[in-house]
């Protein structure tokens, strides 16, 4: 991790040019470099008030960033520096592996205080990955109606709806007015900081519509709202719903927010789509990650001992279908150790292949996720994919089969027509291996799917085994029978 300069070797810039836009972000409107390390010097001094006055102008979300691109004695620094605590909105905005360590350090009461602050999805992300003791020490900080409510919200597995919703929302019956609606939004303040509907409930609290605020708002005063309500529209989400199903809906339907019921379909909160545009941006990164064999709490504050633990398990099972790979190599070593040229052109078969494989897995894995891709269209697209890889086969097979006979050829190590058979090989087992990346690509996250497996998580080690058997067998395969 890079250290913050000693201050003695860090030009001072005053706190009004440093506070300016041009010199807090660069042209890709990240903090910049110079401006991170007068907030680190000033950090340095203990000077809260510089702090205060080059920050004060940030976006919460930007003083996140600013926080994670600290060095880490500068984050503690900087959480004494600020009283034992960050503001409630930063600490909603840190990233998953800076979050629990700046909560650990700050003073139990402060946390508590953010969690007031809070909406309980907010509250619910700050404290979830905190250890039980860590936890308890807080809560027991928080006033009884909000420590039930964050509970609550903790009780439920984290990748549902019931983690993702937040349980401060606008309710009325339906037999209330406009003028009702609208005299309660302005004589109360126990209401969302953000909502965009007031939902209708029956008298079981069950959600039967809702009406938009700007629906609301061109209404006369004494309009019932039974008689404005959007019903059809209304999309209930079951507490359980897996949050990747959520974001479906809010992207299938155009929702802006959505109530949450409960296994008795009474109204206990709602989504919004901002929380699932985070949610969003995590599940793609999750994805991502897991394609590459990384976890998905994996980090750039990790350390190198967490870092290497959290990549070992992939990198061992590479091990072994390398290891696979090279059994099958060691079959033909009389045909390698015959025509060295083998040996020379094998690893672009297999190659070409892998790279085939996940371009097809990379757009099944994510249309999966997105629903583009289900059992309905997947016989459709198996048999597009598997005439993609037979199509790229056939043309790199005519390029890469023209170039290794004729460089077999001008190497003198066989005449023409050894050459043109070395050709053929190489191109034959460019189009097979081709043809089983495509198929592959696309059949083994279906087949992970089924099984009730992750295809992000598992697809890319089989699918890089397969490229890399098939490729090895056919060509060498072909290569003894053609040319020995």
């Amino acid at each position: 991790m890079t250290e913050t300069p000693p201050t003695e070797d860090l030009e001072r810039v005053p706190a009004e040019d440093a506070g300016d836009d041009d010199a807090q972000f660069s042209e890709d409107q990240s903090l910049s470099p110079e401006f991170v390390d007068v907030v680190a010097h000033a950090i340095h001094d203990g000077d809260r008030d510089a702090f205060e006055e080059l920050t004060s102008e940030l976006h919460p979300a930007d003083l996140a960033d600013l926080v994670g691109l600290l060095n880490e004695d500068d984050r503690f620094k900087l959480v004494e520096l600020k009283g034992g605590g960050l503001a409630p909105d930063v600490l909603a905005e840190l990233d998953e592996d800076l979050r629990d360590d700046i909560v650990e350090a700050m003073d139990p009461a402060k946390v508590a205080e953010a969690v007031v602050e809070l909406e309980t999805d907010d509250a619910a992300f700050v404290l979830e990955d905190l250890d039980e003791e860590k936890r308890a020490e807080i809560l027991a900080e928080v006033p009884l109606e909000d420590r039930l409510a964050v509970r609550a919200a903790l009780d439920y597995p984290e990748d549902t709806a019931g983690r993702l919703m937040q349980r401060e929302f606008f309710a009325a019956p339906g037999y209330w007015t406009v003028g009702q609606i609208i005299d309660r939004l302005r004589s109360t303040e126990e209401l969302p900081d953000r909502f965009f509907e007031v939902f209708v409930v029956d008298p079981a609290f069950k959600p039967i519509g809702e009406v938009p605020l700007s629906t609301l708002l061109k209404r006369p005063r004494e309009t019932r709202i039974e008689d404005i309500m959007l019903s059809q529209s209304m999309r209930k989400i079951p507490v359980s719903m897996d949050q990747e199903e959520v974001a479906y809906l809010f992207e299938q339907y155009n929702l802006i927010s959505s109530p949450v019921v409960d296994g008795s379909e009474r109204l206990v909160g709602m989504i919004t789509v901002d929380d699932v545009v985070e949610m969003v941006r995590e599940e793609s990164q999750e994805d991502m990650l897991a394609l590459g064999g990384v976890e998905a709490d994996t980090g750039l504050s990790d350390t190198v001992v967490e870092t290497v633990r959290s990549r070992f398990s992939w990198l061992a099972v590479n091990l072994l279908t390398a290891i696979m790979a090279s059994l099958v190599i060691a079959l033909f070593d009389a045909a390698i150790g015959q025509i060295v040229a083998l040996a020379v052109l094998m690893p672009i078969v297999a190659s070409m292949g892998g790279n085939a494989g996940t371009q097809t897995l990379t757009v099944a894995v994510r249309s999966i996720a997105t629903k583009d891709l289900t059992p309905s269209n997947a016989a459709r697209i198996i048999w597009r994919e598997a005439l993609v890889g037979l199509a790229n086969g056939m043309l790199f097979a005519l390029i890469m089969g023209a170039l290794a006979g004729l460089w077999f050829f001008m190497s003198g190590w066989g005449d023409q027509t050894a050459a043109m058979q070395l050709g053929a090989v190489v191109g034959a087992a460019m189009i097979i291996n081709l043809l089983c990346a495509g198929l592959a690509g696309i059949l083994v996250p279906l087949g992970l799917q089924r099984a009730g497996a992750d295809p992000a998580v598992s697809s890319a080690v089989f699918v890089t085994t397969v490229t890399d058997i098939v490729g090895f067998f056919v060509f060498l395969g072909l290569a003894a029978v053609v040319l020995l």
